[in-house]
């Protein structure tokens, strides 16, 4: 069907972000959604057409695309964040990316039968496993923190570590095809890398050190990074084919490692960019798979795909691990647990479409490979995590944590109790002056806006059954609720009371938001009350002391939550008091000069 230029933009633009919609609606991966729509779109039903739409410019839309995804991901390789998380993230990365380079090229070579040049290029892509699709299956399961951090870790690593392997592939091949002699090719091939890595280096430099002295102004810092991203990948790409991906990929690391004051609105850019690049790459690249390309997924690739799963990626992983702290089943869930995402199927489509310009004709079928991985992946490790987990005995055996968005003197005093009743709890807050007190109780804390995608890859949320909110702002506190009560449970986020303010068009919708946080009072009424003498009690229970003699002795008391023996912690919602059992703990706000306050019972 032939469309106009303009609808069809909005076609693609309406599959794309409907699908990341309707996956956030249904809990399911996007791109499970974006693949059904954009092959149904294309090859199955003949709507759309991108590649015959666009013609020549298909390429350069894609290029520019992938550059942008690629940026995204070097902003998201923080070196003092990757010291941190252990010798087995490093493994991962020194070892474990060759190798598993190097396998997936020998399963693609022997099993799907394409040729070499093809096979080194779609393994280096190959070893890119997505933190977007990471990261809800980790949540889905529950994985206990070590290995759930490794494969966290390793999703945002591998990201920009993939492409750029299959980067340096593609300038070697086209350094061969294209050089007379192999002191040209390798002459070719170091001068493209060192005007990429400059060019990388140089322009990230130039756009901290004019961000950091003020140069450039609050509104202007988004699009000047946004041009110079595309400043950079022209200039080397035009000089050098294909080094852009590599200059912007250094150029992001730069920036992510520069410690700029200004990072926030750079990530909210990558955020909100890539999710639009991300949404239309992939429906356009579906929509544009031939028919014949998806009859030519034969048993070949099902074998390829089936090496790939069960051969390459496990033993790459098992090997790059040999001498760690790691058990065996942690190193087992690592090295099944690596679902392609994204990048892999962006990467693959351009890399494919250079490779057939040059000759190299079964490059081809990169792309409609790279959606039958990426397909398999998602669904295999999706279904399996969860059971797996639970059957090694990795699922988390601390009990489920709390997660405070707001660091104040009230909120901090009750973390600390909670800590101190072995609930894992974590503080949110977007000052990082105010969070000073919590980092000295010893709590942990995020530093950064927690519905930013940075706080996706940073924290580990399926260490948290319950949130709260408790910032002076009642509609972030709303919005923050809304957004996460899919993933927590509509009965498990919670916000302090809203202020008693006269309803007016203004005011928030009542079915917008959290359950009341203990009896409803307001963040200004709690800090007051605090301010007043009131602190966080922890009282355990006993046959000799229940809760009816607890409540029978207290007037200024505010029962908060129950901390069961054994079970995850249960909050006081509307005033109503959940059971409770000889040897659970009640959680209180109580006035500490009339109550002063009565020790737990040590362990």
């Amino acid at each position: 069907m032939d469309l106009e230029p303009v609808v069809l933009f909005a076609v693609i633009g309406a599959l794309g972000i409907g699908s990341q919609w309707l996956a956030w609606r249904l809990q399911l991966p996007a791109i499970v959604l974006m693949l059904g729509a954009g092959l149904i779109a294309g090859p199955g039903f003949g709507v759309i057409n991108p590649s015959q739409a666009f013609g020549d410019l298909f390429t350069p839309v894609i290029s520019i695309a992938v550059a942008v995804i690629l940026f995204e991901g070097g902003l998201t390789l923080n070196f003092r964040e990757l010291r941190e998380t252990g010798q087995g993230v490093r493994r991962l990365f020194f070892f474990g990316a060759p190798l598993a380079w190097l396998f997936s090229t020998a399963a693609i070579y022997y099993f799907a039968g394409l040729s070499f040049e093809a096979s080194i290029v779609f393994g280096g892509i190959l070893i890119v496993t997505g933190p977007t699709v990471v990261t809800p299956l980790l949540r889905q399961a529950r994985l206990s923190s070590k290995p759930a951090g490794i494969l966290r870790w390793e999703a945002i690593v591998n990201d920009p570590v993939g492409a750029l392997a299959a980067v340096l592939a593609y300038e070697v091949i086209s350094a061969l095809r294209g050089a007379g002699s192999i002191g040209e090719a390798i002459w070719h091939l170091v001068l493209g890398i060192s005007v990429a890595f400059v060019a990388g280096y140089v322009g990230g430099r130039l756009i901290a050190y004019s961000f950091r002295n003020g140069h450039v102004p609050e509104y202007m810092k988004v699009p000047v990074l946004f041009g110079m991203v595309l400043l950079v990948y022209a200039a080397t790409d035009t000089l050098l084919h294909e080094s852009g991906l590599l200059a912007v990929t250094v150029m992001g690391i730069v920036l992510a490692n520069a410690h700029l004051p200004s990072f926030s609105e750079l990530r909210r850019f990558k955020e909100h960019i890539t999710v639009i690049l991300v949404s239309g790459v992939f429906i356009m690249l579906a929509a544009s798979l031939e028919r014949s390309m998806i009859a030519a997924l034969d048993l070949r690739a099902l074998a390829f795909v089936l090496a790939i799963m069960f051969v390459a990626r496990p033993l790459a992983v098992w090997l790059s691990l040999i001498g760690t702290d790691l058990s065996n089943a942690e190193k087992g869930i690592i090295a099944w647990i690596g679902p392609r995402g994204v990048v892999a199927v962006a990467v693959s489509g351009l890399f494919g479409a250079r490779l057939v310009e040059k000759g190299i004709e079964d490059a081809a079928m990169l792309a409609p490979l790279a959606f039958a991985i990426v397909a398999a992946t998602v669904v295999a490790h999706g279904f399996s995590i969860g059971p797996l987990a639970r059957l090694w005995g990795l699922t988390s055996k601390s009990p489920p944590g709390v997660m405070i968005v707001g660091s104040s003197d009230w909120t901090i005093d009750f973390a600390r109790e909670l800590k101190e009743a072995g609930v894992p709890v974590l503080v949110s807050d977007r000052n990082y002056f105010s969070l000073w007190p919590a980092r000295d109780a010893g709590i942990d804390v995020f530093h950064g806006e927690i519905l930013s995608e940075a706080a996706e890859h940073t924290v580990a949320m399926s260490r948290f059954g319950t949130l709260i909110t408790a910032t002076n702002n009642d509609s972030y506190n709303a919005l923050i609720c809304t957004d996460f009560g899919p993933e927590f449970g509509r009965g498990n986020v919670f916000q302090v009371g809203r202020h008693e303010a006269a309803e007016s068009a203004r005011d928030l919708p009542v079915t917008l938001g959290g359950r009341t946080f203990g009896n409803g009072k307001s963040f200004e009424s709690l800090a007051a009350r605090f301010r007043d003498g009131w602190t966080f009690v922890r009282t355990n229970l006993s046959e000799e002391y229940p809760l009816e003699r607890y409540l029978s002795e207290r007037e200024n008391v505010e029962v908060i939550a129950v901390i069961p023996k054994t079970g995850a912690l249960e909050f006081v919602a509307g005033g109503d008091i959940p059971k409770t059992n000889p040897g659970d703990a009640i959680l209180a706000f109580a006035k500490r000069d009339k109550e002063p306050k009565i020790p737990a019972a040590k362990e």
